[in-house]
């Protein structure tokens, strides 16, 4: 058994249906989408969420762009497709692969009066969506291989396929390792403000049926110092070149506790999600979102009305506190500069 049922995307006869991660798990709807700008108001909006799967949902915003404009050519054509880019490239500053994706695109972009347009970007679209899936799979099998049998896990966020195109990056990792026997107990944290942890990762397992205990953020160095985890296991939205993580808010000071307490951290990401024009994670856009996001619940305040709130989306995990990054393309131990350009180069 795989424990891989969910998908967060999907092509379906020239549309682009996101399952609206904002209504989970309450309920399990899909948006279908039409127009490229649509697409980048989901993305903005949290419909879909995690880096891989935002890169590839913004693939197919291009296609849905060529689709759209099909009955314009030349340079009317070049500029609205130009302009329904750039509108997705905007969509979400810190996640590499948004950008990534699109450029991938780019070159099929420079004929826009190609007959099959279309097509074409929808089959490199495509081939994005499958790279992704066989590439998690990869990881799972790399960083599972760094998991002693009877290992208790702790992750943070979502990684799994609801943030990619399918498998997971960390959760790839933990899906595998309890596949092989390795993971006796895995922990999610709540992640505060979106609780992508409590609303997307524990229903994401419930969905596989792999068990899996929620706690809130809070006490995740209290859990290392008490039950004996092995590893914390996270993903990313940007790597640095030196290493340096940038992921969900929260991320870091999981990392400066499992230092503390001897617990490993494992970071699993797509090679697309390393940054290697990016010398260290001090540059990396941090993306702040509204105040009432923390100050309210799913709607319902929880704070005094007018209180002032801090809200970084991200934060950034030294390299210095990453014992093992998996990529599909190896895994590194305590990575660096050196170590991550000899990955990239081969």
């Amino acid at each position: 058994m795989t424990h891989d049922t969910v998908r967060a995307m999907r092509w379906r006869d020239g549309a682009l249906e996101l399952l609206d991660q904002r209504l989970l798990p309450g309920a399990s709807e899909y948006l279908r989408l039409t127009t490229a700008p649509a697409v980048a108001h989901a993305i903005s909006d949290l419909v879909v969420r995690g880096a891989p799967a935002i890169g590839i949902t913004a693939a197919y915003g291009v296609v849905l762009s060529t689709l759209q404009h099909a009955e314009v050519s030349g340079p009317e054509k070049s500029q609205r497709i130009a302009a329904d880019v750039a509108l997705l490239a905007a969509a979400r500053p810190t996640a590499v692969n948004l950008c990534w994706a699109l450029q991938r695109l780019q070159p099929l972009l420079e004929d826009v009066d190609a007959p099959d347009l279309s097509e074409r970007c929808l089959g490199e679209a495509k081939q994005i969506h499958q790279q992704d899936i066989a590439a998690n799979h990869q990881m799972g099998e790399l960083g599972a291989a760094y998991i002693d049998s009877g290992s208790s896990v702790l992750t943070h966020c979502n990684t799994g396929s609801l943030a990619t195109g399918g498998y997971g990056t960390a959760l790839g990792v933990i899906r595998t390792a309890y596949r092989q026997g390795r993971i006796e107990r895995i922990y999610a944290d709540e992640t505060r403000p979106w609780l992508q942890g409590a609303r997307l990762t524990a229903w994401e397992l419930q969905q596989d049926r792999i068990p899996a205990d929620l706690i809130i953020d809070g006490a995740a160095a209290w859990l290392m110092a008490q039950e004996g985890i092995q590893w914390l296991i996270v993903g990313a939205d940007r790597v640095a070149a030196n290493g340096d993580v940038a992921n969900k808010i929260g991320t870091y000071q999981a990392a400066v506790a499992a230092r503390h307490h001897g617990v490993k951290v494992m970071v699993a990401i797509p090679s697309s999600t390393l940054d290697m024009d990016m010398p260290d994670g001090s540059q990396i856009p941090i993306e702040r979102r509204q105040p009432d996001e923390v100050t309210a619940v799913l709607g319902q305040p929880i704070a005094p009305a007018d209180c002032g709130a801090w809200n970084p989306v991200f934060d950034i995990t030294p390299a210095a506190l990453v014992d093992v990054l998996v990529t599909e393309k190896g895994a590194l131990e305590h990575p660096d500069k050196d170590t991550i350009a000899a990955l990239m180069a081969t």
